[in-house]
């Protein structure tokens, strides 16, 4: 029921390359931009009412740290399996099914009044996380490598303005006072049939880029991915962290402490609009080393100065200084050589988002025997790792580092 007749976009909601491009690549372009756009949508509207869910089951930080376990567990069930079969389906079949499942998954999120009960509505939410992000990323990467052109950090620019948009909604809504079960039913309908309208217009994924999905480890993927895991870890810690620091460590209230993660996620999206025409002029070396290094400084600053304008300074220099990173280095595993697009994106995302499902309860369980405070310090930590592992995103068929092909 969701896939919806097609309908011609606007031009005006195109990205502005697709005005001239065909119909069908246009359409596929959109297509893809909307399901990573929703994608952060419903990422974010969990973010915004994790204090809401923590306060409602009394959760201590290592309790919520322990259940959010349950979120990797899930993703790491569901990435080979979504692998396995898009080489068997192809990846559009597989966007299809996990985005349904996303956003079908959202509200049993708030119907759990008991950590077990919590901890298992979040392994169904981490196996819909898991499978929806290896398929749009396997789908983009293909669609990147039929175009000849960057356009990966254009796809994650939308993912991060619907973070942005989520995380602003789910602020906005807790402080009118409505409960998370229906915020979450009403949005899983709405960002549901949003993406149903264009499922249709996805590529079949049929290419060899993406289907070819069995490949040896190679040192360059290993490095891809611990850059991946480190950035991905902050991500994490920023998606559900941020609202918590502001609000308990703080003490903002809820609408302000839901801040956190939409300043976080606008800078993001900027950085990544930008992305593709940086990587070309300054470099995906120099453009990891210093997002990487910029993005410690941003968490220094937040946690440092116990100030709330200075904290929200300081996560939206994280977001700017990871915006770049990772559609950089899930574009350099597509270009792996010896190993097909659509596998090294595979190993590098379920490499990274290990990290990124990783990062809060990691967090979580430092809280509890040091602080928050010093807990978000390990981003810091992980970021400058990223920046000495930098040379690794340096693409093999180029010179010095400016792409060149």
């Amino acid at each position: 029921p969701l896939l919806l007749p097609p309908f011609s976009p606007p031009p005006l909601l195109l990205p502005c390359s697709s005005v001239c491009e065909d119909g069908r690549v246009g359409r596929e372009r959109f297509s893809i931009s909307v399901i990573f756009l929703v994608h952060g949508l419903v990422v974010a509207s969990w973010v915004s009412r994790i204090p809401a869910i923590q306060s409602a089951l009394a959760l201590s930080p290592a309790v919520l740290g322990t259940v959010l376990l349950a979120i990797t567990a899930g993703a790491l069930v569901a990435m080979p399996v979504t692998g396995a079969l898009i080489h068997r389906f192809g990846s559009r079949l597989l966007v299809i099914v996990t985005t349904i499942f996303f956003c079908l998954s959202l509200p049993l999120l708030a119907w759990p009044t008991s950590p077990p009960k919590l901890a298992f509505a979040l392994f169904v939410f981490g196996m819909a996380v898991g499978g929806m992000d290896v398929a749009m990323n396997v789908q983009a990467a293909a669609f990147e490598t039929r175009r000849g052109k960057p356009v990966m950090s254009s796809f994650h620019g939308l993912f991060s303005v619907g973070g942005m948009l989520g995380s602003a909604i789910g602020g906005a809504v807790a402080h009118a006072g409505i409960a998370p079960k229906s915020h979450f039913a009403a949005a899983a309908v709405i960002f549901g049939a949003l993406a149903g309208v264009v499922l249709a217009w996805l590529s079949p994924g049929s290419s060899a880029a993406e289907t070819g999905l069995g490949f040896r480890f190679q040192r360059r993927i290993w490095v891809l991915g611990a850059i991946a895991f480190c950035i991905l870890v902050g991500e994490g810690a920023m998606a559900d962290w941020t609202a918590v620091y502001l609000r308990n460590s703080l003490g903002t209230d809820a609408g302000v402490a839901a801040l956190g993660y939409s300043v976080f996620s606008g800078c993001m999206a900027g950085g990544r609009f930008l992305g593709d025409w940086l990587t070309l002029r300054v470099g995906p070396v120099r453009l990891v080393r210093t997002g990487a290094l910029l993005s410690a400084l941003g968490v220094a600053a937040a946690t440092v100065v116990e100030e709330v304008p200075v904290a929200l300074l300081g996560f939206g220099l994280v977001g700017a200084g990871f915006s770049t990173i990772i559609p950089i280095i899930f574009g350099a595993g597509a270009r792996v050589k010896g190993v097909p697009a659509g596998a090294g994106v595979a190993a590098v995302t379920t490499a990274g988002y290990f990290g990124f499902l990783l990062g809060p309860p990691l967090i979580g369980f430092t809280a509890e025997f040091s602080s928050l405070r010093l807990a978000l310090g390990l981003v810091s930590v992980l970021s400058v790792i990223a920046a000495l592992l930098a040379p690794g995103a340096q693409p093999q068929d180029c010179q010095g580092d400016k792409v060149t092909g």
